[in-house]
């Protein structure tokens, strides 16, 4: 999913080309699920962003860009579910967290989450939150849809899934891991 402008981000480029230690978003996204267990990758964008549907070097499908949920049901339209889904600006996902995510994953549609709190000892932003066994936690951009039930959360608390690039802080952050971390 690789549809968004980006505007929290306040950056003179579409928001999937935006480099984190010296490479695009998107390209650290693909090249997880590349190397994953994935069979076939879409870029799921949307007219906001022509210069990163261009720069893709995978099969593209273009949403009406009027938001996620709009780019992601055309997106459904098109493809067979159950469909894993994962925004681009994760660029700290790493093939093995693709692949376990796929091994949690077991019937209807499940969520990636993280502790908020995990997030915040980070240092990253928060946008939006849910309540799941008790805790506050936070949808990672990463989820699997496929029949509408049984909806399940999926738990981690690793770096890869709890760092979204939104805010230009996010990037600082999303860098400095890239950097020290080998992500």
């Amino acid at each position: 999913m690789c549809g968004g402008q980006g505007r929290r981000l306040n950056a003179d480029m579409e928001k999937p080309l935006y480099e984190i230690d010296g490479q695009p978003m998107i390209d650290r996204v693909l090249e997880a699920l590349e190397e994953s267990h994935i069979e076939t990758v879409y870029a799921v964008g949307s007219p906001a962003v022509p210069e990163t549907m261009a720069h893709v070097s995978v099969p593209t499908i273009e949403g009406p860009g009027e938001g996620y949920v709009a780019d992601l049901n055309v997106a459904l339209d098109t493809v067979e579910q159950p469909v894993l889904t994962i925004g681009a600006d994760l660029p700290l996902l790493q093939p093995a967290g693709i692949n376990w995510v796929l091994e949690a994953y077991e019937t209807g549609s499940a969520m990636v989450a993280v502790p908020a709190e995990r997030k915040r000892e980070l240092g990253v932003s928060i946008d939006e939150t849910s309540t799941y066994r008790g805790t506050t936690v936070v949808p990672t951009g990463v989820n699997v849809v496929g029949e509408p039930t049984p909806e399940t959360t999926i738990m981690t608390e690793t770096i890869q899934f709890a760092v979204n690039v939104n805010r230009p802080r996010d990037a600082r952050i999303a860098t400095h891991l890239a950097r020290h971390h080998g992500q």
